[in-house]
């Protein structure tokens, strides 16, 4: 099923954080067929606020129709979101974007998937298609503090999981990047994925520039979502092409684009 155009009807809202909210929608978008890694263009419901807010894919369930995004509150556009009962509808514009490759791997190979804050989202699905496949799947997820964790259990049920935090409340004491070098300098891995803040990335894509199989996300702000208002373009790495980061992304191959 192509990008479409629909009504969700919002069937819960969880809030897991302080200010970090699970949103699940119903609608015929949940049976269109996705990749990992892309998203959905929301209209918040205020005639104040004309731009779509963009949010990555957290899990799709074609069997009840449902899909679940989760997203941070940092503006007012999602302050406005947090407050949509159930009951509710969300005018949606996806699936969106190109998403994670997986179809490479095969069983019994093994993926490291990095992510940090409001990234967390779509490597969740990701991991959750690569255990379908039969892929081992290793997680090392950065925070700046125990609180802001979510989604640990079901991370956890996924595969192993190894947590960084800033300020050492929760797991190894530092960014994302220190503990990348003291769990897996020696480690190999057949495919690796990140999705999170600029330094988090910026951290993959030099760490992983040569691997073959190696991906991120990246965030940006959008005003159409689609490719036709340019207002998300990164340069290439090596060129003087640009990319749309809604469009031809938001996954590039490290190397691919400057962070």
């Amino acid at each position: 099923m192509a990008m479409q155009q629909e009504k969700l009807k919002v069937i819960k809202q969880r809030q897991l954080t302080a200010d970090v909210f699970e949103l699940t929608l119903k609608g015929a978008m949940a049976k269109a067929t996705t990749t990992a890694g892309q998203f959905v263009d929301v209209k918040i419901p205020d005639d104040r606020l004309l731009l779509r807010r963009p949010f990555g894919i957290a899990q799709i369930d074609p069997a009840t129709s449902q899909l679940r995004l989760i997203y941070r509150t940092v503006g007012q556009g999602t302050t406005v979101l947090s407050h949509i009962a159930s009951g509710a509808q969300l005018d949606t514009i996806g699936p969106l974007g190109h998403g994670f490759p997986t179809d490479f791997l095969h069983a019994g190979q093994r993926a490291l998937i990095i992510g940090g804050g409001t990234g967390i989202p779509p490597l969740y699905a990701l991991s959750r298609q690569l255990v379908t496949q039969g892929v081992t799947v290793t997680h090392a997820i950065g925070f700046g503090h125990r609180e802001q964790i979510f989604y640990e259990k079901e991370f956890r049920e996924l595969g192993t999981v190894h947590y960084a935090t800033d300020d050492g409340s929760y797991g190894f004491h530092g960014h994302i990047g220190l503990l990348l070098d003291a769990e897996f300098a020696t480690t190999e891995f057949d495919a690796v994925y990140a999705c999170g803040p600029r330094g988090l990335l910026m951290a993959v894509n030099n760490r992983y520039r040569t691997h073959p199989h190696a991906y991120i996300s990246l965030e940006s702000r959008m005003a159409c979502g689609v490719g036709e208002c340019y207002a998300c373009v990164v340069p290439a790495q090596n060129s003087t092409k640009l990319y749309k980061v809604c469009d031809d992304g938001p996954v590039f191959a490290t190397g691919e684009v400057e962070i």
